[in-house]
């Protein structure tokens, strides 16, 4: 049994740990509720945007513009695989990366590039064979707006010059504090889709395929933005879960430890009293 000593300094560690748990557990929280009322703010957006992408293509045809024309042979994939830069977030890094493993499995590591958010990723596939074509790690703030517009403007020009036949997303979607779901979303090509059962009419200025033309790329961007967000909230979510998770076992530990103590000062105190009346029944013979 260690002595009391050891028992005292490791409780006192463990308690320790406990203050940044809890401390990490309420950062998290606070940031949680700005990124979730970000990404919950954005979905409307993308999701009206992408309704009036998918009318106006379907008016104009999928063979007007090269962002909607399906490949028939895919021979090259790029990936944008959205992870964190840090930890202690519980499986959510975990999940991206085993979930990516496994497209790699499937389609072939030698047609798969990836492109890279966060360090967690890219520490995992640089010990790896498969290509990195970017990486964006240790960026203030989070990935934002700019970044997404930077990728998605290098997305779009590389599957219109035809030196890639499909991009996907890998990322984390944010349902609630405890629920981050591993998710893989094509990005390119973009789906056609139908028009408005109403059957209206538009008048187009200039025209549609330039409509079309504008339309196409910021539903890339806002997309891509999207991702940044949802993978943002899902994080923090991830983090929050993870820090009480750790504060509770804390606490469970140093009940052990202060039972474990008690014990060993009882067996110390019934030790001492033997010896003493063991040396009082000595000094009566």
């Amino acid at each position: 049994m260690p002595s009391l000593k050891a028992i005292r300094k490791r409780i006192s560690s463990v308690k320790s740990t406990q203050q940044i748990t809890k401390a990490m557990k309420m950062v998290a929280a606070a940031k949680l509720r700005r990124a979730q009322d970000a990404a919950m703010a954005a979905r409307p957006y993308a999701d009206k945007l992408g309704a009036l992408v998918r009318n106006v293509a379907a008016r104009v045809g999928a063979e007007a513009h090269p962002l909607l024309a399906p490949r028939d042979d895919v021979r090259t994939i790029r990936v944008l695989l959205v992870t964190s830069d840090r930890g202690l977030c519980g499986g959510y890094n975990a999940n991206l990366i085993r979930m990516t493993e496994a497209f790699l499995t499937e389609h072939g590591r030698e047609r798969v590039r990836l492109t890279i958010v966060g360090r967690k990723g890219f520490d995992h596939f640089k010990k790896r064979d498969v290509q990195i074509t970017d990486k964006y790690i240790a960026i203030f703030g989070g990935p934002g707006h700019d970044l997404a517009d930077a990728i998605g403007r290098d997305l779009a020009r590389e599957f219109a010059a035809g030196e890639t036949d499909a991009v996907y997303l890998i990322y984390s979607q944010f349902r609630s504090a405890i629920s981050q779901v591993p998710t893989l979303e094509r990005l390119l090509p973009l789906a056609a889709g139908s028009t408005d059962e109403e059957g209206t009419e538009y008048l187009y200025e200039p025209d549609a395929a330039s409509l079309l033309e504008r339309l196409l790329r910021q539903y890339v961007t806002v997309l891509i933005h999207r991702t940044f967000l949802e993978s943002n909230a899902s994080f923090f979510g991830a983090q929050m879960t993870a820090m009480d998770s750790a504060s509770k076992n804390a606490s469970e530990m140093m009940d052990r430890l202060t039972l474990q103590m008690n014990r060993a000062r009882q067996a110390t105190i019934t030790t001492e009293l033997m010896e003493i009346v063991s040396g009082a029944e000595a000094l009566k013979g």
